[in-house]
């Protein structure tokens, strides 16, 4: 987390399909916060993914990449569309193969938070399910993106896990578990290691440095499962964790299981963070089938603008925006359908969390405003 100050300049990607409807009210409720704690916040707009690859041929050009890596911070909304396609049939326009290795956004920081109000499809209560996936970003088996080789009757695509990879990720694993306070079960703060080392090379050497890594750690348990077990626990025992360390595919499917126990993908914020750049952006995709009709849940994106401001050390900030949305739904403001979707639509929704972050910033004392708590 940056040392924080009065101003800031925070690069806007709206992507594809919901995305505009979602950055705009993620930025409204940004705004509210950062009025309320004496932060300014400049945007500056940089157009990026499907739509933009069908129009030129690349989904972000190399000046814009110049203009994210100098702003302070980068609020992404979700990109992709269905028919914007390579001619091998993958999807076109996405940004993660770009970003994340184009920032050195090694660290894929993704909290599984229930809250109360919101439905699920388990039984757990709000409080019982707390924890963070820190997935590698810059490895694993998406490193393989556009590179796999084969022909209409066999494909290879390759897993790489590297011990400078797995050290970085690692600490930034402990560290995040150092920063909370433990498990909802037993309150120990604890990394569990997610991988398949019994059976592939590359994810013995990740728990092997992994436990090096651990062992500058003594007051955060190590703990350790296999894949298909992390994905029967997470269910079954969701309070045992604390933070989920995993390579990139890996985090990328316990991201969805995870988000699918506390509300679905829509109640999902996520961070990509490295030593130097960060962007922030919801799980889910861009859903084109409902732009436009008030009906795409912000959540996923309004809790990323708050994890953006805690990364620029606008704590205070953070803490607004994240209180204001848990009452809202508490108090029956934002009520979700079977799909995910707001059913008193998502204008609404938005004006009842500023609203709350607006009445909770005019209790504060502001003689400090914009120092980070």
């Amino acid at each position: 987390m940056k040392a924080a100050r009065l101003s800031y300049t925070i690069a806007v990607i709206e992507g594809d399909g919901i995305g505009p409807e979602l950055v705009r009210a993620a930025t409204r409720v940004m705004d509210a916060a950062a009025a309320a704690t004496g932060v300014e916040l400049a945007y500056e707009s940089v157009r990026a993914g499907a739509d933009r690859f069908r129009e030129t041929g690349s989904a972000v050009t190399p000046a814009d990449m110049n203009r994210l890596r100098e702003a302070d911070g980068i609020l992404k909304g979700p990109v992709g569309l269905p028919d914007v396609r390579h001619p091998d049939g993958t999807e076109a326009g996405l940004l993660g193969g770009i970003l994340r290795p184009g920032l050195d956004a090694y660290a894929n920081i993704r909290p599984i938070r229930q809250i109360p109000g919101v439905p699920t499809v388990t039984t757990w209560r709000p409080g019982e399910i707390d924890y963070v996936i820190v997935r590698e970003n810059t490895e694993g088996l998406y490193l393989s993106r556009g590179l796999g080789v084969g022909n209409d009757q066999a494909c290879v695509d390759q897993l790489f896990v590297s011990r400078h990879g797995t050290e970085r990720i690692a600490r930034r694993a402990f560290e995040l578990a150092r920063s909370r306070g433990g498990a909802p079960k037993d309150g120990v703060r604890r990394v569990t290691v997610v991988d398949k080392s019994n059976v592939l090379r590359s994810f013995a050497l990740f728990r092997a440095v992994t436990t090096e890594v651990a062992a500058a750690y003594p007051d955060v348990e190590l703990d350790f499962r296999y894949t298909d077990a992390a994905a029967h626990d997470l269910i079954t025992d969701p309070a045992h964790f604390d933070v989920v360390l995993t390579e990139n595919f890996v985090g990328d499917l316990l991201s969805d299981l995870g988000a699918a126990t506390v509300g679905g993908l829509g109640m999902c914020p996520s961070a990509n963070i490295g030593n130097r750049h960060a962007y922030f952006e919801p799980v889910h995709g861009s859903a084109p089938s409902i732009a436009g009709k008030d009906r795409a849940n912000p959540t996923s994106q309004i809790l990323s603008g708050a994890m953006l401001l805690e990364h620029l050390g606008c704590r205070a900030a953070a803490d607004l925006v994240l209180a204001a949305v848990t009452r809202t739904f508490a108090e029956g403001g934002g009520t979700l359908d079977a799909r995910g979707c707001l059913v008193d639509g998502a204008e609404a929704y938005v004006d009842q969390v500023v609203s709350r972050v607006e009445a909770a910033g005019a209790t504060r004392d502001l003689t400090r405003p914009s120092r980070a708590d």
